[in-house]
């Protein structure tokens, strides 16, 4: 899925923007692994190589990785880079999908 097709999607959704050769995104995966699999169905998320999505890496104007970002019926409502425990990314998410 592209990125304009991604934020114009209805509800909330996480997107990740990642490098391979970033210590900090590696020691992010498991982390993001978790907090899809708490999240389960409830909402989408995705990752983008930047490397491999540079389109997709300066539409969303990313600067440094890793970075997340959570939208809401296509709206930016957080955004953070680094390193951040799961619980933290987790809670965010979930504040987010309550609709605060």
């Amino acid at each position: 899925m592209d990125y304009e097709t991604l934020t114009s999607r209805t509800g909330t959704l996480l997107v990740e923007f990642y490098a391979t050769w970033c210590p900090h995104c590696r020691h992010m995966m498991p982390i993001v692994e978790q907090v899809k699999e708490l999240l389960g169905d409830q909402v989408p998320v995705y990752q983008f190589d930047i490397d491999k999505a540079t389109e997709a890496a300066d539409e969303a104007g990313v600067q440094s990785v890793p970075t997340f970002i959570i939208y809401r019926n296509g709206r930016e409502m957080w955004r953070q880079s680094g390193e951040m425990e799961g619980e933290v990314l987790l809670r965010t998410v979930e504040k987010y999908l309550s609709g605060e």
